[in-house]
C-alpha cells in the first residue's frame, strides 16, 4: 500500500513538474509566441505584414546579440540533455500508471527540446563555419547544416500527424489533456520557427559572414552601434541594392586613407634602407626614380583589391583573387627588371669610365639573359595563378623540347655563338670589324644576332653563329700602331747620291715625328702592370702594339725607283691617323724638293735604233 502511495506521490509532482512553463530561450519563445500570433485565422494582411516585419527585426536583433560574444554562444548552447532525461523518466512512471495523455505530453516536450536542440546545433555550427575563408565555402558549409538540419527534424517529427486528433478531443476539465494539447501546439510552432530560422539564416548569410569578419577584426561592438541608428539604416536602404552599406563606405573611406599614409611611410622606409644599403646604396637615387611610377600602381591596385574585397562582405571570390594575383605578378616582375637593368646600367657606365678588363658586352648579354629568366619566371608564375595546371605544361615541355630544339637548331647555334664572342674577346662593342666582306661598327651583341653599323651609314644584323666560322678583322684591337705604307717612285735620271741622302732624311724625319711610332715610343703592357706573364711569343703582338720603321730602296720598276716607305702612327684614331699621315708625306714633299728628285708617274719611254743601209 505504501508503494503505491509514495508512486501516486512521484507521478504528481511530476507531473505538476511538466506543467510549468518550459523556457527554451528568450528569443526561441518569442519566436513560439510570434507563431501564435500569425497563425491567428483572423489575422488581417496588415497584421501580417507588420508581425513579418517584426519577426525579421528580432531575427537581425538576435544575430548582432551572437556575433557580439559568438564564443560565448558556441560554448553554452543547450542540449535539454537533463531535461530530456527527466521527461523519459516520468513517461515510464506514466506508462505503468496508464496516464495516456501524461505520456503523450511529455513525449511531444521531449521531440520540442530536440527540435530546439536540433536549432542549436545548426546555430553553433553555423557560427563556427564563418570562418571559412571565401563566402562561397560558407554558403557551401551553410548548405550542408541545413541539409543535416532537416534530416534530423524529419527525424523527431516522424508519425507527428497522428498528434492533430488531440487537438480535436474537449479538454474541459482535464488538466493533463490541456498541458498535452499545448505541448502538441508548442511542437508544430517549433517546427515553423525551425523553418523560418533556416529561411533567415539563408536571407542574412552575407550579413552574418561581414559581421564575423568585423568580429574578427574587433569591429563588431562599434558596427553594431552604429547599424542601430536611424540614420543609417535609411542610408542602408538606399545602398543595399547597389551591394554597398554606411558600415562599407567607413571602412573602404578609412582604408584607402590608410594606404594613403602607409604609402608615405613606404617611401620613406624604403629610401632609407636603399640609401644605407651597402650594395644598393649607389644606385638608390635612380632605382626610386623609375620604380616610382610602378610602385603608385601597385599601391593603387592593393587599394582596389581592399576595396573590392570589403564590397564582397569580406570575402575573396576566386575570379577576383586570380585577376589581383596575376597583376600583383606582372607588376613585381616589372619592378624587379627595372631595379636589374638600374643596377647594370651603372655598372656598365662605371666600367666604360674605369676602362676596366671586365667586358661591357658581357654584362649587356647577361642582364639580357637575367631579364630572360625573370619574364619568364613571372609568365610561369601569372600561368599558375591562371589555373594553367604546370605540371602537365612543363611535361609537355620537355616532350616537346627535341622537336624545338631540331626546329630551333639556328637560335641554339646563334646562342652559342654570343657565348663565343663573349669570352674569347674577339671583338666589342664600339669595335670596327670586317667580316665576310661586311665592314663597321659593332652596334650590340644580343643573343641571335650582332649588329653593325658600316660606313655608308647602313644597319647590318649577322647571325652570331656566323662568327664561329668566318674569319673576323677587327681594327680596334691596337693600343700603338696604325700602319702608313707608301711607295715612293722617283724617275730614272735622279742621281744615286740624291736618293740615299733622301732616303736618310726621310727616316731621320719619322725618327723625330711626334705622332709616329718608333722603338723609343714607351709603352706600359697591361699584362705586365697587373703582374701576369702571359705565356706568347710577344706581348706587343698581345696588346696591339706595333713600333716598325722601315725607309730603304726597294725596286728598280717598269717607270721609277721605288723607295718603301713602311711605319706605324702613335695613334689609331681614323681622323689622326690620316692628320699624321698627310703631315708625313708634306715632309717627303719638302725633302724630294731638297734633293732635287722628282716624283715618277707611269711613263712609256720609245727609243729609235737607227740602222744604216748596207749597200
Amino acid at each position: 500500500m505504501l508503494r503505491y502511495i509514495l508512486l501516486l506521490t512521484f507521478v504528481v509532482f511530476f507531473t505538476l513538474h511538466a506543467e510549468e512553463k518550459v523556457k527554451y530561450s528568450p528569443f526561441i519563445d518569442a519566436q513560439i509566441k510570434l507563431t501564435y500570433e500569425m497563425n491567428d485565422a483572423n489575422l488581417s494582411q496588415e497584421k501580417a505584414s507588420e508581425l513579418v516585419k517584426r519577426q525579421e527585426k528580432m531575427y537581425e536583433d538576435e544575430l548582432y546579440k551572437l556575433m557580439s560574444d559568438k564564443s560565448y554562444y558556441i560554448e553554452h548552447m543547450k542540449d535539454f540533455s537533463s531535461e530530456i532525461f527527466s521527461l523519459q523518466k516520468i513517461i515510464s512512471i506514466n506508462k505503468r500508471a496508464g496516464n495516456t495523455y501524461a505520456v503523450i505530453r511529455d513525449e511531444v516536450q521531449i521531440k520540442s527540446y530536440l527540435i530546439v536542440r536540433n536549432m542549436n546545433k545548426l546555430v553553433k555550427n553555423t557560427l563556427l563555419s564563418m570562418d571559412k575563408k571565401t563566402i562561397d565555402k560558407f554558403e557551401d558549409e551553410l548548405n550542408k547544416l541545413t541539409s543535416q538540419n532537416q534530416k534530423e527534424l524529419a527525424a523527431i517529427v516522424k508519425k507527428s500527424d497522428e498528434y492533430l486528433s488531440i487537438l480535436k478531443i474537449d479538454s474541459s476539465g482535464s488538466r493533463v489533456l490541456t498541458a498535452a494539447q499545448n505541448n502538441i501546439r508548442e511542437f508544430y510552432a517549433l517546427q515553423e520557427v525551425n523553418s523560418d530560422m533556416i529561411s533567415y539564416l539563408y536571407k542574412f548569410q552575407d550579413m552574418m559572414y561581414r559581421l564575423n569578419k568585423y568580429s574578427t577584426y574587433h569591429l563588431i561592438k562599434p558596427v553594431v552601434f552604429i547599424n542601430s541608428l536611424d540614420v543609417v539604416q535609411i542610408l542602408d536602404k538606399l545602398l543595399n541594392p547597389l551591394g554597398l552599406s554606411v558600415i562599407k563606405l567607413v571602412i573602404i573611406i578609412f582604408l584607402i586613407l590608410l594606404i594613403y599614409v602607409l604609402r608615405k611611410l613606404f617611401y620613406v622606409a624604403l629610401e632609407k634602407y636603399l640609401i644605407n644599403s651597402d650594395y644598393l646604396s649607389d644606385y638608390a637615387e635612380d632605382i626610386l626614380l623609375r620604380t616610382q611610377k610602378s610602385v603608385e600602381v601597385l599601391i593603387i591596385t592593393i587599394n582596389i583589391n581592399m576595396v573590392v574585397y570589403v564590397y564582397n562582405n569580406f570575402s575573396s571570390v576566386d575570379y577576383t583573387n586570380k585577376f589581383f594575383n596575376i597583376v600583383y605578378t606582372m607588376i613585381i616582375t616589372y619592378i624587379f627588371y627595372i631595379v636589374i637593368n638600374t643596377i647594370a646600367a651603372h655598372n656598365l657606365e662605371k666600367f666604360s669610365k674605369d676602362k676596366t678588363t671586365v667586358k661591357g658586352d658581357l654584362i649587356n648579354v647577361g642582364i639580357k639573359i637575367i631579364n630572360f629568366f625573370i619574364f619568364t619566371i613571372g609568365l610561369i608564375i601569372v600561368l599558375y595563378f591562371a589555373g594553367v595546371n604546370l605540371t602537365a605544361l612543363l611535361s609537355g615541355l620537355g616532350i616537346g623540347g627535341f622537336a624545338v630544339a631540331f626546329a630551333a637548331k639556328d637560335t641554339i647555334s646563334n646562342f652559342f655563338g654570343t657565348l663565343s664572342i663573349l669570352f674569347s674577346d674577339v671583338f666589342s662593342q664600339g669595335d670596327w670589324i670586317e667580316i665576310d666582306g661586311r665592314e663597321g661598327t659593332v652596334v650590340e651583341i644580343g643573343l641571335r644576332v650582332t649588329t653593325i653599323r658600316t660606313f655608308d651609314n647602313a644597319l647590318i644584323a649577322i647571325p652570331n653563329g656566323t662568327f664561329a666560322s668566318k674569319d673576323i678583322k677587327n681594327w680596334n684591337k691596337r693600343k700603338i700602331g696604325r700602319r702608313i705604307k707608301m711607295s715612293l717612285g722617283v724617275k730614272y735620271d735622279s742621281k744615286r747620291e740624291d736618293i740615299n741622302k733622301a732616303i736618310i732624311e726621310i727616316r731621320e724625319m719619322l725618327q723625330n715625328h711626334p705622332d709616329i711610332a718608333t722603338q723609343n715610343t714607351k709603352y706600359e703592357h697591361i699584362m705586365q702592370k697587373r703582374g701576369r706573364v702571359a705565356k706568347i711569343v710577344s706581348k706587343d703582338d698581345l696588346e696591339g702594339i706595333k713600333r716598325t720603321l722601315l725607309v730603304f730602296l726597294d725596286e728598280f720598276s717598269d717607270s721609277s725607283i721605288n723607295i718603301l716607305l713602311y711605319c706605324f702612327s702613335k695613334s689609331v684614331v681614323w681622323e689622326e691617323w690620316l692628320a699624321t699621315k698627310q703631315d708625313v708625306m708634306e715632309k717627303i714633299m719638302e725633302i724630294f724638293e731638297r734633293n732635287n728628285l722628282e716624283f715618277a708617274f707611269p711613263s712609256l719611254s720609245i727609243y729609235e735604233e737607227t740602222q744604216k743601209a748596207e749597200k
